[in-house]
């Protein structure tokens, strides 16, 4: 069976998601079964091809067509055609697509190929949750959305279970969640003590990750230090002296040296579809507190995993919890925990085969 992956942007947590699944899906027992292809564009500033290509498994095929994340009606024609044009040389037996780029310009694609195939869309946080566009925007989009589900057909597969939820509203639908490689994260994490209280976040500074709040709460606790892990075009509007910003690393393995150095995680997401980022921070036993919208509320477990919180007030008492050492141990062991039953990569890929297959 051939099976081709398409996504607009391997960056950020979905560089993470697709370099674990290049493993999963290249290691030579699936291989024999499925051969997997990934189809990816290199636009973004923050994607290395080359980088991509030395970090993920020899046993997939890679593949780059050029795709820009904004609407381009010329640009986006150009890379539907260039998309069908790869399509038609693989020949696939499924595509399944990634994020609301990729979903739209696939579907395209697979349509010109006049050919029936079996078709799966991941949306990875569906486009008109974002805050960052107008209610006319929104409304384009969800109407593309239901849209191409049905004009075109295929199945949504969602990564998160609030995302299933809205999934099934607009059609055919399954849940396989994110996950994680678990061992090799928890191999990074060992015992680290802060004489203050250190708190973190993961990910591009981007407006999706709302920089702003982070800044209002750091200077709003000023006796304790806080981490940003990554950097941004954002990065201007933090400013409280108690913020650290790492910067980029060209290593994965020291953006979780940073995360391992932590006390708490916190996530201050404005959308998400299933954050990487606090599954990894929970795998290291990290407690988290995060805004309380979709995606972080599928994985965080409020007073048993960490917090979610609606407004910044709210997290004084949090912070007051969570300064007690055994019971960020307990919320960490918690975190773990839940990272096993529910977000293990190996597990949850394996759960896409029968789709694939059926």
């Amino acid at each position: 069976m051939k099976v081709v992956h398409v996504v607009e942007a391997v960056a950020g947590g979905v560089h993470t998601y697709f370099k674990d699944l290049s493993f999963f899906f290249g290691d030579h027992e699936i291989n024999e079964t499925i051969n997997t292809t990934i189809i990816y564009s290199g636009n973004r500033k923050e994607i290395d091809s080359e980088k991509i290509k030395e970090e993920f498994s020899n046993g997939v095929s890679l593949i780059e067509v050029s795709m820009v994340r904004n609407f381009s009606p010329i640009k986006d024609l150009k890379s539907t055609l260039e998309l069908t044009a790869a399509l038609r040389r693989l020949n696939p037996d499924v595509i399944h697509l990634h994020s609301s780029k990729a979903g739209v310009l696939g579907r395209l694609a697979c349509f010109l190929l006049l050919k029936k195939k079996k078709v799966f869309y991941t949306p990875h946080g569906y486009s008109f949750l974002r805050t960052d566009i107008s209610i006319w925007n929104k409304k384009i989009y969800w109407i593309i959305e239901k849209g191409f589900q049905k004009l075109f057909g295929g199945e949504t597969i969602a990564c998160g279970d609030t995302e299933y939820e809205i999934a099934k509203k607009i059609g055919k639908s399954s849940l396989v969640r994110n996950g994680i490689n678990i061992e090799y994260v928890t191999k990074k994490s060992a015992e680290y003590k802060n004489e203050v209280l250190t708190i973190g976040i993961a990910g591009r500074i981007t407006f999706a990750r709302n920089p702003k709040l982070f800044n209002a709460i750091a200077l709003k606790f000023p006796d304790f230090n806080f981490i940003w892990i990554g950097d941004g075009e954002l990065r201007p509007e933090i400013t409280a002296p108690n913020i650290r910003i790492t910067g980029w690393f060209l290593e994965r393995d020291h953006a979780l040296k940073e995360l391992n150095a932590i006390d708490i995680y916190i996530q201050t997401s404005l959308w998400e579809g299933l954050p990487i980022a606090v599954l990894e921070a929970m795998a290291m036993k990290k407690p988290v507190v995060a805004t309380n919208i979709i995606g972080n509320k599928d994985v965080v477990r409020h007073n048993e995993t960490g917090f979610l919180f609606n407004e910044i007030d709210e997290l004084s008492t949090y912070f007051e919890i969570l300064k007690d050492e055994k019971t960020r141990k307990i919320f960490g062991e918690n975190a773990l925990e839940r990272c096993h039953n529910l977000y293990d990569k190996n597990k949850n890929f394996k759960k896409l085969i029968p789709l694939y297959q059926r």
